[in-house]
């Protein structure tokens, strides 16, 4: 198929597609490049991330990605955190970057504050993103957790569904919510 031009080889055991497109041939996009190489699901991480759901502009010349494989594949132009949860497997692109939203604070958003918050309850309450978040967030840091539910608290889920996320935090612990510490309920999930 690559003698026929029906294909492209970029490396050995990785080839590509090539559409035509109005500006000449597609090109793979790096994270479908880094993913090949991995052969492990990647999830935004970082500026790449914050671009992705929209609360910021922003392109990082390296892309940040996180996996849940155990080594992150070498030479690449993409820096790729690995050893997340392995129940991260099961989410969607988007799912993952708002955990890594959560891990990074929001510190990545040029929204202002309230902005940030809101986007953030816009993008939880979509489809069900909420309750796909809560087994996964159970292997996040506390911090993670903690945050997840005030943001849970916020958007109206029921107390009953946020126990889970309660009673996995230590009693007397306190979290850096970051620039989420603004977040209504913030002081009840244990925000400094």
């Amino acid at each position: 198929m690559v003698r026929h031009g029906k294909l492209r080889r970029i490396e050995q055991g990785v080839y590509y597609w090539p559409r035509p497109t109005i500006l000449g041939e597609s090109t793979p996009s790096q994270q479908a490049l880094t993913a090949a190489k991995l052969g492990e699901p990647l999830q935004p991480s970082g500026l790449t991330a914050a671009a992705m759901l929209g609360f910021t502009t922003q392109n990082p010349g390296r892309l940040e990605y996180a996996t849940p494989a155990e080594h992150g594949p070498s030479r690449l132009a993409a820096k790729v955190r690995n050893r997340r949860p392995d129940s991260r497997r099961r989410l969607t692109p988007q799912e993952g970057a708002i955990l890594e939203f959560l891990r990074d604070r929001g510190e990545t958003s040029d929204l202002s504050t309230s902005d940030t918050v809101r986007r953030l309850l816009n993008l939880l309450r979509q489809d069900g993103t909420f309750d796909r978040l809560m087994g996964p967030a159970m292997d996040e840091p506390p911090r993670v957790r903690a945050m997840l539910g005030a943001l849970g608290q916020e958007i109206g889920v029921p107390a009953r569904h946020l126990q889970k996320l309660r009673r996995s935090l230590g009693p007397v612990s306190k979290y850096d919510f970051g620039r989420l510490a603004s977040l209504r309920h913030a002081r009840e999930w244990q925000a400094t």
